[in-house]
Parts: structure tokens; C-alpha cells; sequence
């Protein structure tokens, strides 16, 4: 399902902030587009910089300097605020801020006055499918398809792959990887592992403390990976109908976020361990475009709701049954009857995730995609480019750079690392 290019057409807003919107969403984009190369490939060695590194950062610079002078100005001035005063500066319509305030701190211990919080909606405006900046797309069949085409295509190359095979611990002699170790005590000897698990879990359990520098160790231990939000799973007997939304555009995002000032005070408490008792969500409703994933008749709804705090305050098995009771009472006044249509509902909280996924923290970038856990320090500083501090041992996940999401980048900049260090 083809969801066209972020904010490509506004309806329902008045012609003056029309030509405002259009004038913010192209001056983002083009700034975003100065970021974007940095994120297709290794993060520069600022302590050793090859020449390929030198010339990179030499483009970006070019592309910068291209802006021209009041464009560079305002992206200097811009790249590290927060995402409301930006919007306050340019836009009137509290509706288009809540989007735009949602979007910028989706999954992320920031609200819209968080300082750096902007970079959020940069790193959403640097995905492009077929030329649409922050296009998405819902593959037929849901979004384990993408899984499947990845291991359908890996099995055409010869790769063996092994399922419901725990990993208990990458055995290290010498310095280097020399193989894994199963759950079932299973050992598969090998000389190069690339890990796509989160690094906390790969340097702290996988390889373990000892076999790194003490250094290193609290580095790893330092990233902030604790979640913020919640996926609700609802199957529906059919369709719910949204309050002011025309019927083809159910297929799309439905975001509920009023205002910047509503997403700010929906993170107020979980600075202080406790859920938001209005929160704020994006939801969708795949089956409608993809009728495969219901019988006939039937929906399934899926939602991201903000703000869930990992480490709550009372607990999530006193928590959740409320949480989701507020999520459900909200929805109601969106959605009037759903929740007679509800025939099962799921709620994963961040600690649900690190359970079910063996995420630690329930955060499904790996770790807070904010300014100082970015580029050079992504995962950690002096690490940044895939290797690690163990000989034959790479990551290529979400905790890496560029970041979580389901873009590929890590992998793609990973493979392209080991295969020149292996050249």
C-alpha cells in the first residue's frame, strides 16, 4: 500500500496555511537531504579518517554551502531545536503541529519541546521510496513478508538458516570470535559473526564483560534503550468508522495527536515513571487494503501509542489492564462502537517487547535515536562503524548506524564495512 510522499497534500487547512505547510515541508525536506547521504554509509573515523571519509564529508559540506546563504544559516540555527518552536514559528493550525510534534518523537523519550527533538522528523523525511520523502509502504501480506522475501532471496544465495535457535553466548579465544554457542549447548564454529541483536545484549550476555575493556563495558552499559511506546493488536468483527474521515482515507495513517502542546503534556509523566492518561497514537488498518489479513468482514487495527514508560511506576501488571482501558476509552471517542467490535485485543508494553523479543528495554531502535547517540556515537563513541572492539565480531542492526526502522541501512553499510575489511 503506497502512502505517497510525507505531507504531499494537506486538505481541511486554510489557503494561507496551505502556503505555509508548503513552504515548511519543502525547506525540511531540502535540509533533511543534506543529512540523508550520512546515513548510507559508515560513519566517518574522525580519529583516522580515510580519504573516501575526507571526500564524503567534503560533499556534505558542498551541499551545505549549495543552500545558499540564508538556507545554511537556517539550518544551522534549526538542526538542533526542538521540533514546537520550529512549527510555532511557521505554522498556525494546531491540528498539522500535533502531526508534526507526533511524528518527530515517535518511540523516543522526547516530548516536542525537548531540545534536538527536530532531528526526529528529519530522519523520518530522509526515508524515500520511488522519490516520495517519507513515503511508507504496507507490503500485501503484512510486514513479516518483508522477513519472508529476506529469507527467500538469502536461500536462493545458499545461506542455511536455523529458527527458534537461541544464541546463548559467541565464544572468544584470543580477542577474536571463533563461534557461537546454542541454548540446547549446541557449538557452530565460525570466523566472522554479524550481529543484528541489540548491542547491549550482544557485548553484555552474548560475549560478556570480561572479554572487553572496562571502558567499553560502561559505554554499553550507559545506552539509554528504555521504550516510551506500546503496540495495541485489536481484531475487529469489522471495520471501525473514525469521526470525520472519508472511507478511502481509512487506508491510511490515522493519527491522533491534537495539538504540539497535547503530545507535549501526553509525555509529561513518563518523565516520572507513569503512562499518559491521554495519549497519543498512530494507528492503522492494514486489512483493508489487505484482506488476506482478516476473514470476510472482519479488520485488524494495529496502533502505536505514546507514552509508555518502560520502568513504570506501579508496575505493568497492575498498569497494562488500565493503560489499556484509557486507550480503548480514547479510541471510543474517535471511533464511536468499536469497542463492541472488539473480538481480541493485544497490548504489547516495552516490557512485553524485551520479553517476547529479547529486546532489553523494549525500545525497537536498540537505543534512543537522539543527537549524542547518533552517527559517531552509534552504538557507543569510537565504535560506530560496525566493528567492535572483538576481532571477527560485527554488528548490523538498529542499535548501529544509521538507526531502527525497517530501511535496511545497517545492514547494507555493515556488509559493505566487512566486505572491505576482508578485501
Amino acid at each position: 500500500m503506497f502512502l505517497g510522499a510525507y505531507g504531499e497534500r494537506l486538505a481541511g487547512a486554510s489557503v494561507a496555511e496551505q502556503v505555509a505547510w508548503k513552504e515548511l515541508r519543502a525547506q525540511l525536506v531540502r535540509y533533511a537531504g543534506i543529512l540523508k547521504p550520512m546515513l548510507s554509509r559508515r560513519p566517518p573515523d574522525l580519529g583516522g579518517m580515510s580519504l573516501a571519509e575526507t571526500s564524503a564529508l567534503g560533499l556534505t559540506a558542498l551541499s551545505l554551502k549549495r543552500l545558499g546563504k540564508e538556507d545554511m544559516r537556517d539550518f544551522l540555527r534549526m538542526l538542533l531545536m526542538n521540533v514546537a518552536d520550529v512549527l510555532d514559528e511557521q505554522l498556525e493550525d494546531d491540528r498539522l503541529k500535533g502531526l508534526l510534534a507526533f511524528d518527530a518523537v515517535l518511540s523516543s523519550h522526547l516530548g516536542p519541546r525537548s531540545p534536538t527533538s527536530l532531528l526526529g522528523l528529519y530522519y523520518r523525511l530522509t526515508g524515500e521510496l520511488a522519490g516520495a520523502p517519507g513515503a511508507q509502504i504496507v507490503p500485501r501480506g503484512g510486514m513479516g513478508q518483508i522477513a519472508a522475501a529476506i529469507a527467500s532471496s538469502a536461500a536462493k544465495a545458499g545461506v542455511i538458516m536455523r529458527s527458534n535457535a537461541i544464541v546463548n553466548k559467541i565464544r572468544i579465544e584470543n580477542g577474536r570470535a571463533t563461534g557461537i554457542v546454542l541454548e540446547n549447548a549446541e557449538e557452530i564454529p565460525c570466523g566472522l559473526i554479524v550481529s543484528a541483536i541489540d548491542p547491549s545484549t550482544t557485548f553484555l550476555d552474548l560475549v560478556g564483560p570480561r572479554e572487553l575493556d572496562t571502558g567499553f563495558v560502561r559505554k554499553v552499559k550507559n545506552i539509554r534503550n528504555q521504550g516510551n511506546a506500546a503496540k495495541l493488536h485489536l481484531a475487529l468483527d469489522r471495520p471501525p468508522e473514525f469521526l470525520g474521515v472519508r472511507a478511502e482515507d481509512h487506508r491510511g495513517r490515522l493519527v491522533i495527536a491534537p495539538s504540539a502542546d497535547h503530545v507535549e503534556r501526553a509525555f509529561n509523566p513518563a518523565k516520572y515513571g507513569e503512562f499518559s492518561t491521554e495519549p497519543v497514537m498512530e494507528i492503522t488498518l492494514p486489512s483493508l487494503s489487505d484482506p488476506s489479513l482478516a476473514p470476510d468482514g472482519a479488520c485488524v487495527l494495529s496502533a502505536i501509542i505514546q507514552y509508555a514508560p518502560y520502568r513504570l511506576k506501579q508496575g505493568w501488571d497492575a498498569g497494562k489492564p488500565k493503560f489499556l482501558k484509557i486507550i480503548m476509552d480514547l479510541l471510543e471517542r474517535y471511533a464511536p462502537g468499536i469497542g463492541a467490535r472488539v473480538r481480541h485485543a493485544e497490548l504489547l508494553t516495552p516490557a512485553d517487547i524485551e520479553a517476547r523479543y529479547r529486546m532489553p528495554g523494549g525500545h525497537w531502535h536498540h537505543g534512543e535515536l537522539q543527537a549524542d547517540q547518533m552517527l559517531m556515537s552509534r552504538p557507543v563513541s569510537g565504535w560506530s562503524g560496525y566493528d567492535t572492539p572483538v576481532d571477527g565480531l560485527f554488528l548490523c542492526g538498529a542499535g548501529s548506524h544509521p538507526g531502527g526502522g525497517i530501511s535496511g541501512a545497517p545492514g547494507l553499510n555493515a556488509a559493505r564495512r566487512i566486505l572491505a575489511a576482508r578485501s
